[in-house]
């Protein structure tokens, strides 16, 4: 569903990719893992088209990004945002209708409401959350309503930016286990970046580690505790010693 072939992105004399080549097979759920600066984000951005890469191919169902319908490409995906970046000017509903009641996927009124509470329900939230304001929510349930946003359009393909930081463990569990069902119940291509290793567990397939500009390893989750590569082995369990350099 997704390919990156040879991607470099440099920001002035920094430069975050150095030939990225990876490969997410249609309906599964690969996680992308690596320090703070790595270029995560940035890979995300580049397949999105937010921010133009140096050079390289990417490719969303076998078509070149950079040579489809803007709209039509961005209708495929959905995304949930690492701080939730929920509008604090609208209600709920219209929160997780935002793309049905605008642009080239937008619906009627109340059929966009209707869309809204069943997508709620569907992350465990009851109808009457969907009238109110982010601002009355928890973290948690602010999480969730960001998710049900992300699935909202019913997408192919879905982003997920750190979906558990700043949730407690429980909650953060309680996410993890919605997004692996809603991935596998959808069908849908998921592609997630995060620190925390209780989600790469959790929802991943695979797993892709970034590390000084390039893919350092790539494989089954299940491969990932005995990968013997000393990178990954040092990130994955959190070491000071090791091949990555901390800083201190």
């Amino acid at each position: 569903m997704i390919e990156l072939r040879d991607l470099h992105k440099a920001f002035g004399d920094n430069q975050v990719l150095r030939g990225v080549n990876l490969t997410v097979p249609k309906g599964e759920s690969m996680v992308i893992i690596g320090g703070s600066g790595t270029g995560k984000s940035v890979t995300l951005k580049c397949i999105l088209g937010l921010v133009p890469p140096d050079s390289g191919t990417i490719t969303v169902g076998g078509k070149d990004v950079r040579k489809t319908d803007r709209d039509a490409f961005l209708a495929r995906f959905g995304m949930l945002f690492q701080g939730g970046a929920l509008f604090d000017s609208l209600p709920v509903w219209q929160n997780v209708a935002f793309r049905l009641l605008r642009g080239s996927l937008k619906r009627p009124r109340n059929e966009a409401h209707e869309i809204a509470v069943e997508k709620l329900r569907r992350v465990g939230l009851k109808p009457e959350v969907a009238g109110k304001f982010p601002a009355e929510l928890s973290g948690g349930m602010q999480k969730r309503v960001g998710l049900a946003r992300a699935i909202c359009a019913d997408p192919d393909i879905i982003f997920f930016d750190e979906p558990t930081t700043g949730l407690d463990p429980i909650m953060a569990g309680v996410i993890n286990e919605l997004i692996r069902e809603i991935v596998v119940e959808m069908g849908a291509t998921a592609m997630t970046i995060t620190h925390d290793m209780s989600s790469v567990r959790a929802i991943a397939d695979k797993v892709a580690m970034l590390h000084d500009g390039v893919i350092q390893w790539s494989g089954p989750v299940s491969e990932m505790d005995d990968s013997g590569d000393p990178y990954l082995d040092q990130f994955i369990h959190g070491r000071a010693d090791g091949p990555i350099e901390s800083v201190r």
